[in-house]
Parts: C-alpha cells; structure tokens; sequence
C-alpha cells in the first residue's frame, strides 16, 4: 500500500457490510483510486465522532499489519482512508 503523510485523508470506495448482528457497519474491503481492491484483515475499533451535526462513524482496522482507519460521513456517505 502507498504512503502518505499521516494528516491526509484520502477518499476511497469501501465494500461494508450493514447491520449485520451486532455490528451495525464492517467495512470488509476498500479501493484506492487506481489501485486494486485491498482487503481488511480485522476491524480493532468502532467510534463515533459528531461534528456540526455530522456523524463521523471511524473504522480502526488492520490490513495485513499495517493499522489504518476508515471514516465515514453519514452526511455526504464518502469514506476517507487515513494511517
């Protein structure tokens, strides 16, 4: 996966599945723009962050080794990857 700097947020496609037992979201997979499909390898964390009447859901997960988070915004429905 490329690097970048840690305060970027990159807009990503997510793969997730919804309300599913007790997890109301998984992100299972996502894309970066020109690449393939990367899978998540474990979902670590789940919170909630309200900003000006947004909902950011954040998604700490491991790919492979490497622990990135997913956001997303419930307002707009755009996921962002940040490491």
């Amino acid at each position: 996966m490329k690097n970048f700097n840690k305060n970027n947020k990159e807009r990503v496609e997510v793969m997730a599945l919804f309300g599913y037992e007790m997890t109301p979201c998984q992100p299972l997979s996502f894309r970066r723009q020109g690449e393939s499909e990367t899978e998540v390898t474990e979902l670590l964390r789940t919170q909630i962050r309200f900003a000006g009447g947004v909902a950011l859901h954040i998604f700490d997960v491991l790919v492979g080794r490497e622990r990135v988070t997913l956001e997303f915004n419930s307002s707009n429905l755009a996921w962002h990857l940040t490491q």
